[in-house]
């Protein structure tokens, strides 16, 4: 199982998780009830169940780089492109952009 804090503005928004049965994305109980909280995607409005997904949300897999940056990616830290997480884990610590995904060690 892999997991990842989600951080919008430095603020923590939520934990994602890839485990056997796919992806789930939930939202932080203190973020949902802290004021002037914003959505990380418009496709996943705030809301207290987990969002759960056979494959990698889109707003997530976005952020991995495409293209050379993602050749280098792959090669530097020896990781199959096809590993969506793990690309998320090791290339989106500091994005460009507000959000922040820092990997949870196990």
């Amino acid at each position: 199982m892999k997991q990842a804090k989600i951080f919008l503005c430095e603020k923590l928004t939520g934990i994602l998780t890839e485990d056997e049965t796919g992806y789930t994305f939930c939202y932080d109980n203190a973020y949902l009830h802290t004021d002037g909280s914003e959505v990380i995607s418009l496709t996943m409005p705030l809301q207290e169940e987990k969002y759960h997904s056979n494959m990698l949300f889109p707003f997530f897999d976005g952020l991995i780089p495409e293209g050379w940056l993602l050749e280098i990616a792959g090669r530097s830290w020896k990781i199959d492109l096809r590993d969506r997480m793990s690309l998320l884990l090791a290339c989106c610590k500091d994005c460009i952009g507000a959000v922040s995904v820092l990997p949870i060690e196990n």
